[in-house]
């Protein structure tokens, strides 16, 4: 006779991890994103697909923590000062663009044939922006912190906070029920006053009790410790705040903001990510899962027609809004179409309103679908505008091609490099012109008091309208090694008497500057590399003298090696290399490095 089995069910566990393991990293291989993946693999294992899970709602409400702990790592990363900061955008661009594409949304359910508390339901639910998508989004393309990336936040904040009021205005539309507030038409001053009251209690707790908390748990030394501190601050501000009728994520936000000055914040990040990661992955497979198919099946065109009507508006609405606040035009398209969805808030709003009575439960599987189906197309959107982006060149109005420039000094290229270089002369007194190719550069130049000009520095009518033979010096910091070559070879040949200093990004791209004529040239990586040689000798015991002496050295011979590659290229310089340290050929060895193979195949970063 078998022995009955007590154990836990692991297939919908399997099914979970095995769908997220696989769609996840496909889907972001062919470029659509592991948002779009989630998705997809939730329909597939979900009740409308191959039926490994049947109650995605139950698995949604465990997944919700995931969008939580995202919002409580975005808190730790908005400072106070930071959102102080962002003061113009939060209360001026989110506001108004939150405000606007309410009340068209509302104007397209009510031209349908809506009454105007459903259809103002379905059009601010779908106001709310998938913060989960858009933030995910954001941190795939590294844009967090750019200050497009930063205004886009600013409204999600807007959006995420005004989930509270929404709540409000569906019990104050709900249908008139006998013993309810709203049937006495009178407002719940004490659901408010404790909504109040909880934002105050959570802000007092944040300030003074949670940093003496986790000094005291830092002392104990447990790591296990303090990632159960951390979990369970951000799951109690998120539960006090929905006991206190409020979102969960605005309180897991809130108590990221307030731990956002503290010393562990660094601490708290690293603790939380790993579940924030699964969580959020969870909850993108859970609402794969609750599409229901059916109802898209019997109500198709209405739900592609609203999919595309409530895009199409919102989508022009955010693009007016952000020309109207002073984006450019490509940026104004960007945030049009990472932001025309609708979000994970929406199902919370959507509920409440099936709870009052003013949606029915049809209604509420159709607006559920529209949002989802929105949030879908968004990846493939933002595909196809990075396919646009490839092949039409970013628009350059409002950038200013330089004429008759009068600076003693020519920077071309404004990156990394050139922003350094402008800093250091700008601070003897030097007057500089800047002249640069990218237009997302220029326009983000702008932004912080930088007078940057579009120009091609490999064009000699560029160089003289930039006055290249007025200055004293030129700077070559353009990020391609071909580029930076064919400038100064263009320079020295027209302007053979001006100082031509360049950037050289490898070594074989030095011998080439050093070819076409170039005054002193740098490796980008080479003097960071010596002092944090420098400093790892020192922290190794070595005294000042010494160290001196030993960077001085590899000084000396780069520069022997550069001589010797000059003349008969890299090959030439190998045997000079295998002599580091004091065993000789032993070196290359220790480095794992065969001395043959280092002889006869040299690469251009090659020590």
């Amino acid at each position: 006779m078998a022995a009955e089995s007590h154990g836990i069910d692991l297939l919908p566990v399997i099914a979970l991890l095995g769908a997220a393991v696989v769609a996840a990293p496909l889907f972001k291989r062919i470029g659509l994103g592991s948002v779009l993946g989630y998705l997809a693999a939730g329909i597939a294992i979900g009740p409308f697909g191959l039926r490994l899970l049947q109650e995605p709602s139950s698995i949604l409400h465990v997944a919700e923590l995931g969008v939580v702990m995202f919002l409580f790592i975005i808190g730790l990363e908005m400072r106070p000062s930071r959102l102080w900061g962002l003061r113009r955008e939060i209360f001026g661009l989110g506001i108004v663009q939150v405000a606007l594409c309410a009340l068209l949304l509302t104007g397209v359910g009510v031209l349908t044939g809506f009454p105007v508390a459903p259809s103002f339901v379905a059009g601010a639910g779908f106001v709310l922006t998938s913060t989960a998508i858009v933030m995910q989004l954001l941190e795939e393309r590294r844009e967090m912190a750019a200050p497009k990336g930063q205004r886009i936040v600013s409204i999600l904040l807007v959006e995420d906070m005004a989930i509270v009021p929404l709540l409000a205005l569906v019990a104050f539309l709900a249908p008139i029920v006998p013993g309810s507030v709203a049937a006495s038409g009178a407002i719940d001053w004490l659901s408010i006053a404790i909504g109040l009251v909880t934002i105050a209690g959570l802000v007092l707790a944040g300030r003074y009790l949670l940093n003496p908390l986790f000094g005291l748990i830092a002392s104990v030394e447990a790591r296990e410790v303090m990632t159960a501190a951390a979990l369970m601050v951000v799951l109690g501000s998120a539960y006090v705040m929905q006991l206190g009728g409020l979102s969960m994520a605005m309180g897991a936000f809130l108590a990221g903001v307030l731990l956002s000055e503290s010393t562990f914040r660094h601490q708290l990040e690293a603790d939380v990510e790993p579940f924030r990661g699964i969580l959020l992955g969870l909850f993108f497979l859970a609402v794969g899962m609750s599409l229901d198919l059916g109802v898209i099946a019997r109500n198709w065109a209405m739900i592609l027609f609203y999919v595309a009507a409530y895009m199409v508006v919102k989508a022009i609405v955010i693009y007016l809004v952000a020309r109207l606040f002073g984006a450019s035009n490509w940026e104004a398209i960007e945030r049009a179409v990472f932001m025309a969805q609708g979000g994970e808030f929406a199902f919370v709003l959507y509920a409440a309103a099936l709870g009052t009575g003013i949606i029915s439960g049809e209604e509420n599987a159709i607006l559920t679908a529209i949002i989802i189906v929105s949030m879908m197309v968004t990846p493939l959107l933002i595909a196809a505008l990075r396919l646009v982006e490839r092949n039409i060149p970013l628009s350059t109005d409002g950038v200013e091609r330089p004429e008759n420039l009068s600076g003693n000094v020519l920077i071309i290229g404004f990156g990394r490099v050139g922003q350094i270089v402008c800093q250091v002369l700008l601070t003897r007194g030097h007057v500089i012109s800047i002249i640069d190719t990218d237009v997302e550069m220029i326009n983000t130049a702008r932004e912080f008091d930088f007078k940057v000009y579009y120009g091609d520095g490999k064009r000699l009518d560029i160089l003289h309208a930039a006055g290249a033979e007025r200055a004293s010096a030129i700077v070559v910091c353009v990020d391609k090694a071909d580029d930076a070559t064919k400038i100064v070879e263009l320079i020295k040949a027209e302007f053979p008497l001006i100082p031509v200093l360049a950037r050289a990004s490898d070594r074989r791209h030095a011998l080439d500057l050093i070819t076409a004529g170039a005054d002193f040239h740098i490796r980008e990586t080479f003097e960071s590399s010596l002092v944090l040689g420098q400093k790892a000798l020192e922290a190794l015991g070595a005294d000042l003298p010494e160290v001196a002496e030993i960077i001085e050295k590899v000084r000396q011979r780069d520069e022997k090696r550069l001589e010797l590659e000059l003349v008969g290229g890299l090959c030439r310089a190998a045997a000079l290399q295998r002599q580091i340290g004091p065993g000789g050929g032993r070196a290359a060895r220790r480095f794992g490095v065969n001395e043959a193979e280092a002889a006869s195949k040299p690469r251009s970063s090659f020590l």
